[in-house]
């Protein structure tokens, strides 16, 4: 592959903040649920790479043929890949992609089909274009993809802040995490957090159920937390961590007395064989994109008496999407108030009203 700029390459990346910026030098994209990938094309040669330099090319075979009647012959394009299930993006299912029976990858391409969302330009024809501004390279995409169809995308833009924060409210109704905002005037700097993103937060208070040993083995590494399901079973939906050295120690004895007669009536007793944190929604249960990595995915079990609150941005599938923070302990709250009422769910939106959203020039 002869390209100006060849794989691998480290997509940019964004560092959160707290409400949308005030500023007029920004750019407003949706920011996607899916896999990040930089599309690589060279005649008839397709390379999917992935953020870790993994390729994504043999897990997502049914992209090859679009991406060549759609792209130019001799560009690089950054995107995301997504999966809809429905009218809404499911992350589930486009986990389910990365496996290593070529039989399965062939069954869900066709029964999941995966699609391409672009969201910048790297390189065209003989020229790098990551010195750009971003202003530049996206105007060069959108001339790319003037005519594109499913399943290749370009993601829906804006300078208008006012659109941008209806997009924030109404977009996560079909799956979309948020809002990335891109600085117009700044050149495409590989592996560096110099976009901004802009995520829900919320809060919920959970079941403090049990703990994992930190990596060190000296302090407490993440609490897996739990809700109540209506039938009154206590499911598991998600851990808190990012814990300082001081507070994992100090969570040792805090949580030293919940241990005595823990296991005997614990509703999750099943879950410490082994075999069972290989399957579904289970604590420790591996994720398909690192499961070769050696990892304790031991866990130690609490009597279900302690509640704590934590911060979180969104939810999949009855579960926390990411490791939620702890933000304080909840004394005055009892374990079966711990439901998946109080849990914040955005008002479902068709997919097709994002993809549809008409891109504004930068």
């Amino acid at each position: 592959m002869e390209l100006p700029v060849n794989p691998p390459v480290r997509p940019m990346l964004a560092k959160a903040v707290d409400g949308l910026p005030d500023r007029d030098d920004l750019v407003f994209e949706p920011k996607w649920d899916g896999f990040r990938c930089v599309v690589f094309r060279h005649g008839d040669e397709v390379i999917l790479g992935s953020r870790n330099d993994r390729p994504l090319t043999r897990y997502f075979p049914e992209m090859v043929d679009p991406i060549r009647a759609t792209l130019p012959e001799r560009c690089v394009v950054d995107g995301e890949l997504i999966v809809a299930t429905g009218d809404k993006l499911d992350f589930d299912g486009l986990q389910q992609r990365i496996h290593p029976a070529v039989s399965r990858i062939t069954m869900l391409s066709q029964a999941t089909p995966a699609a391409f969302v672009a969201f910048d330009l790297l390189a065209l024809g003989d020229d790098d274009l990551r010195p750009l501004p971003f202003a530049q390279r996206r105007a060069k995409l959108e001339e790319i993809l003037a005519g594109a169809e499913p399943p290749i995308h370009l993601t829906p833009a804006t300078a208008d802040r006012e659109v941008a924060a209806r997009w924030f409210t109404v977009f996560e109704g079909a799956g979309l995490d948020g809002l990335i905002a891109k600085p117009t005037g700044d050149p495409y700097v590989e592996d560096k957090r110099v976009q901004l993103k802009i995520k829900h937060i919320r809060s919920a208070d959970a079941v403090v159920a049990g703990f994992r040993w930190h990596k060190d083995g000296a302090g407490v590494g993440s609490l897996l937390l739990g809700l109540y399901r209506d039938d009154g079973i206590l499911q598991h939906v998600g851990v808190a961590a990012s814990f300082t050295a001081k507070d994992r120690a100090a969570l040792v004895e805090e949580l030293a007395p919940l241990r005595e007669g823990a296991v005997e009536s614990h509703p999750w007793r099943a879950w410490a064989d082994a075999q069972a944190h290989e399957e579904g929604r289970m604590p420790g249960a591996r994720h398909r994109w690192n499961a070769q990595k050696e990892k304790d995915h031991t866990w130690v079990p609490l009597r279900i008496e302690r509640v704590v609150e934590v911060k979180y941005g969104s939810t999949l599938n009855g579960r926390f999407r990411e490791v939620t923070k702890v933000l304080r302990w909840r004394p005055d709250k009892t374990p079966a108030e711990c439901t998946f009422e109080q849990l914040d769910e955005p008002e479902p939106v068709g997919l097709g009203t994002v993809l549809g959203a008409q891109p504004h020039r930068t």
